[in-house]
């Protein structure tokens, strides 16, 4: 069977190609107007949302109070109708025909404070398994000594580069 033909395909570019150094300039400049455009079209919208949003808390905030009065109140009488609402403490939750209340324990969790003397007293007490030691890679001493890691197996030093363009600040009136 003869090997098929390969054919390489290759898209279309979508954008247009400045043919001139003052074509490619005007480009740049098009640039320039378009991003200040769009930056004051998203000026516009945060300052619609912000409104929004002050609108919208004014009428949240008094609900917000009235939800935390109501259920601290709800929490006071629970907490004293406690044996009877769990049934002398046999299960964890009160019913009521509206809804149902309910006690749950938190998982423990541990709270630190002066850590370096906390793991210094644990290491003098023998207790070093409650002290974690973290080995990493320290890339910032390999970028700043790169012929001194230079072969070894799974450290590659990359770099890449970007095309930037910065129109300049100028007003839409000026751009040509």
């Amino acid at each position: 069977m003869p090997p098929s033909k390969q054919r390489v395909k290759a898209q279309a570019a979508t954008y247009p190609v400045p043919q001139t150094r003052e074509e490619c300039d005007a480009a740049i400049a098009r640039i320039g107007v378009l991003q200040r455009m769009r930056a004051a079209i998203h000026t516009a919208k945060d300052e619609v949302l912000a409104e929004i949003d002050r609108k919208h808390r004014q009428q949240i905030e008094p609900l917000d109070e009235e939800i935390r009065t109501r259920a601290s109140g709800i929490q006071a009488w629970c907490e004293a109708n406690r044996a009877a609402l769990t049934r002398n403490n046999t299960v964890k939750y009160g019913d009521f025909p509206a809804g149902q209340v309910k006690w749950r324990m938190r998982p423990p969790k541990v709270a630190l404070r002066a850590i370096d003397m906390i793991i210094t007293i644990l290491l003098e007490r023998g207790l070093g398994r409650f002290v974690r030691t973290k080995q990493e890679v320290n890339k910032e001493a390999i970028l700043a000594d790169q012929d001194a890691v230079a072969g070894v197996p799974g450290i590659k030093i990359e770099q890449g580069e970007d095309f930037v363009i910065e129109p300049f600040e100028t007003n839409l009136e000026e751009v040509v």
